[in-house]
């Protein structure tokens, strides 16, 4: 039992879905359970019927959920730049907002939903407050440029970090020449932009750890999802994540007399069979289409009895 689970996948498969259903069922078994949202289209609130905000929400005994605010990675992680600007500006060097925003976007730049994804991960992988902890992500392409954002923002870090030392360096020169070697700025104080980059890579540890972590990848059976979760797969694996379980949503399990439903209902089989020879190596579920709205606690309790926890 991992206490991570990360739901990814195409948009449209389900996922906020699955993840909903899954800390339901996890609740339900005694779990202290919290289902976090990174995707910047949010529809945890509507998944379990209820007001879901920026902070943790509960939704019913033992499940929390929680929508994380696009705003907040971005502000973190600009108030470090203007930090250095502040001590630039002591030191004798003045920058304008345009050079500060330049400062801001050295190295490579991460998108606002990227870095607000890092951010409640990282927030939520720290704390001990809940038993189980299901991350709800963006679709593939932000889901793999978060997995990346630690080397990316270690780069940008380090590229800042770089400049300050250098300005450090001549300013306890500068100094020292004028007052004195007592007059050398002290650095023994807490460092913001080494605790970010430690923090990051707590983070990556995590994602990495196939004890505390478990990615589930959800799709639907058609052909171009089936390509989409193959690649999304090896991707992760590339990344080193530990993929363990596809989630085929949505499946069709009795066409009855319906001659176009037996006709898709075929396709799916297809769909799924070549899954379970491409992915060989995964465990597979299957969750059976529903039919209107797949919302509420019963809806969510149909799914769930479809996924372990």
């Amino acid at each position: 039992m991992t206490r991570f689970v990360l739901y990814g996948g195409k948009g449209g498969v389900g996922k906020t879905t699955v993840a909903a259903a899954t800390g339901h069922r996890l609740a339900a078994a005694g779990h202290e359970t919290l289902v976090v949202s990174t995707d910047p289209a949010h529809s945890l609130g509507d998944a379990v019927e209820a007001e879901v905000s920026g902070d943790p929400t509960e939704i019913r005994p033992g499940l929390w959920g929680v929508e994380v605010d696009p705003q907040t990675g971005i502000d973190r992680y600009r108030s470090l730049f203007e930090a250095l600007a502040a001590e630039f500006s002591d030191a004798g060097i003045r920058m304008d907002e345009d050079e500060v925003a330049e400062l801001f976007t050295s190295g490579v730049m991460p998108g606002s939903d990227e870095l607000a994804a890092i951010e409640g991960m990282a927030t939520y992988v720290e704390s001990d407050r809940w038993d189980r902890v299901v991350f709800d992500t963006a679709p593939t392409g932000h889901t793999l440029r978060l997995l990346d954002l630690p080397s990316v923002l270690d780069r940008g870090v380090a590229t800042a970090m770089d400049l300050r030392d250098q300005v450090r360096r001549k300013v306890n020169t500068a100094r020292t020449m004028m007052f004195g070697p007592m007059a050398r700025r002290r650095d023994d104080g807490p460092d913001d932009f080494t605790a970010m980059r430690e923090r990051m890579e707590r983070v990556g540890t995590v994602l990495r750890d196939p004890d505390r972590t478990a990615f589930r990848v959800v799709t639907i059976p058609e052909t171009m999802a089936v390509r989409e979760s193959e690649r999304l797969v090896e991707r992760l694996r590339e990344f080193e994540v530990p993929v363990t379980t596809l989630v085929v949503n949505k499946v069709i399990e009795d066409a009855g007399d319906c001659e176009r439903c037996r006709g898709k209902q075929a396709v799916q089989d297809e769909a799924i069979e070549q899954l379970r020879t491409s992915l060989s190596d995964l465990d597979l579920w299957t969750v059976p289409d529903q039919s209107g709205e797949v919302t509420g606690v019963e809806a969510l309790e149909k799914i769930g009895a479809h996924i372990a926890g």
